[in-house]
């Protein structure tokens, strides 16, 4: 949803996802003389009214130096931002706010404009898309003082009713809707339905015990998965600890339930088609491995689609991952059920694609519509930028293009950073405080940050999971958005890392979802919440790395007014986040009107594939 209102000199716009309510305003410049920051107050229906709080403060207004933990109210310590968001919302639900531009001196602060606006999050299961995000950012403030850093067990993880409900407080904190949602949608099948489940990584028994239990009821349940061939996969193991067997009994007939997937380089799919009389009707999808770690340890989005026509096109793909084809076939036959799309796919249009492809042009694909955005473009990245996307990020563009990062950037990606200030930033999966290094096998070791002082006054951040296993710790998730709060935003998500394996040697699929603002709301107001919580975390490690002067807090506020500028400053990233929501005058053309006027991109993709095979053969003689 989203809701525009003013007061006098005060613009305010709000953008709700399911779980998110993200408010951004702008204020003329005659009220900006004097302007100390901005107070948020909730206005709930059942009780008095409240102020949000924060974790900054005025050095003025306060007696020495406030605890880690201290958390101070935006009335009396306002928020120096144009931008802000609330992420206590529950789907579905109305709410109200009331933002207020504050003047004078810190300790005696008085009101100045104000706008007052009720909105309604967006409800989880609604039309054709829903959309659920876990946690994600998991080590962070709320997790150390409301969870104590607690660190997660299986017994808790495991921990799980049959209809769905994660008992444990803090496991159910984390999974924020996801892994429920992923349960329910199991066990809404019903005697005589079936579901079809292609899987990567499948050890989060839960899952599987649900599927246990939908086989009991009479679902008919067909289970492709990675099979390792190692004396002890984990994948076989779960299946056996669930008790799924290999064969079952449907309508007197035995049928086989499992089908391993050997012959691929990457099998990442995580999907399950649900069938009704016979039919595709709806499909789950997204990011999410079928594991505690998908569900609860990184970054992730689960995404269900009901839709025939796209449930029809999934369950095909899993009759062709299920035959466990070779790399050459599968290829010709994945490219044959899912073409490649045009530069601008049809209007109000939701398309699936599969992979292995011949070749990598679908990176070129994906980094054309980067560089088409007219207002923003947004990504995340579970590993390293592909050159195609990274070249699509640093085109010369007036768009904010922002990207979220599991690995810390390399030179070519701090080269475009700077060379694009102010509109290219990348934020790296980070924990207050913690040097956070992984090892190539595996697993990361997490050291104090050198020579910082942060723990003076930031309390301890802690990651939830074991560390020492594992490869992706942040950010999981595998989606772009090119303009999405326009009217016709572009949405591709899916189990693809953006990377030439992804699209040359792994079972992948993708969404490409156009013009349907829901979805693009809830996947907007996810990526800004990630975004700027790892974005906040690596600049502040990277400040206290340079060991500054121990009175420094970083807490402190602006006691003056310099604060303002910058989000007026050109070339200054907070002054282009401030023109996302508030612009100068709109774009003269859409994303779509320049994608339908490029030459295709996909027109060397054969002639790509065979100078890699030629490539690879002249590398392979020389050893």
């Amino acid at each position: 949803m989203r809701y525009a209102a003013e007061n006098g000199p005060l613009r305010l716009k709000v953008v709700t996802g399911t779980r998110v309510v993200l408010m951004a305003w702008d204020l003329s410049e005659g009220a900006r003389q004097g302007l100390r920051g901005f107070a948020i107050q909730r206005l709930p229906k059942d009780r008095p009214p409240e102020w949000m709080t924060g974790t900054k403060y005025f050095e003025a207004a306060v007696d020495g130096v406030p605890p880690a933990d201290a958390e101070f109210s935006t009335r009396e310590h306002p928020l120096q931002t144009f931008l802000w968001s609330d992420y206590e919302a529950w789907p579905g639900r109305a709410q109200a706010f009331r933002v207020v531009a504050l003047y004078g001196e810190p300790g005696h602060l008085t009101e100045g404009a104000s706008v007052q606006f009720e909105v309604t999050t967006e409800a989880e299961r609604e039309g054709t898309h829903s959309v659920w995000f876990n946690r994600g950012a998991i080590a962070s403030h709320a997790y150390a003082t409301d969870h104590d850093n607690k660190k997660i067990t299986e017994e808790m993880v495991l921990d799980v009713s049959d209809d769905g409900e994660i008992k444990d407080r803090t496991v159910a904190w984390l999974s924020r809707g996801l892994a429920e949602a992923c349960l329910r949608y199991i066990n809404s099948a019903k005697v005589g339905e079936g579901l079809r489940v292609c899987a990567y990584e499948f050890t989060y028994l839960p899952v599987l015990f649900a599927l246990r239990r939908a086989m009991d009821r009479g679902v008919d349940v067909r289970i492709v998965y990675h099979y390792s061939k190692k004396d002890k996969d984990p994948n076989f193991d779960a299946i056996e600890k669930a008790e799924i067997p290999e064969f079952a009994d449907i309508g007197g007939e035995s049928i086989q339930v499992l089908f391993q997937r050997t012959r691929t380089s990457i099998p990442h799919n995580k999907f399950i088609v649900r069938l009704v009389d016979g039919k595709p009707v709806e499909v789950w999808t997204g990011s999410t491995n079928f594991t505690d770690t998908g569900m609860f340890g990184q970054t992730n989005v689960g995404h269900v689609v009901r839709d025939g026509s796209v449930a029809e096109k999934y369950l095909a793909y899993w009759e062709l991952v299920k035959g466990d084809l070779t790399g050459k076939n599968m290829v010709a036959e994945t490219v044959a059920l899912s073409g490649n799309p045009s530069g601008a796919i049809g209007e109000a249009t939701t398309v699936p694609f599969f992979s292995p492809r011949i070749a990598d042009n679908m990176l070129d694909w994906y980094a054309a519509r980067i560089r088409n955005a007219r207002s923003f473009a947004g990504i995340t990245l579970a590993f390293n930028v592909a050159n195609n996307i990274l070249g699509g990020l640093a085109a010369e563009n007036d768009a904010l293009r922002l990207a979220i990062l599991e690995n810390p950037s390399t030179k070519a990606v701090k080269d475009a950073e700077f060379k694009n200030r102010g509109r290219l930033a990348f934020s790296n999966g980070a924990i207050l405080g913690k040097t956070f290094i992984k090892y190539k096998q595996g697993g990361a070791k997490v050291t104090p940050v050198a020579n910082g002082e942060l723990d003076q006054w930031y309390i301890s951040e802690e990651l939830a999971r074991p560390i020492n296993r594992g490869h992706v710790f942040f950010v999981h998730s595998k989606f772009v958005m090119i303009d999405p709060l326009s009217e016709d935003p572009l949405i591709c998500s899916g189990s693809a890392n953006f990377s030439v394996n992804s699209l040359e040697g792994n079972d992948e699929n993708m969404l490409l979802i156009r013009g349907d603002k829901r979805v693009a709301d809830i996947y907007f107001t996810e990526f800004d919440r990630i975004f700027r919580h790892f974005y906040s975390r690596d600049a502040i490690n990277r400040i206290a790395a340079k060991k500054p002067p121990k009175d420094k807090d970083p807490r402190r506020l602006d006691p003056g007014f310099a604060w303002i500028g910058r989000h007026y400053e050109d070339n200054n990233y907070k002054n282009t986040r401030r023109l996302l929501f508030f612009p100068v005058s709109p774009p003269e053309t859409t994303w779509a009107e320049l994608a339908g006027q490029e030459p295709d991109i996909f027109a060397d993709e054969a002639e790509r594939a065979a100078r890699k095979k030629k490539a690879k053969a002249e590398a392979a003689k020389k050893k």
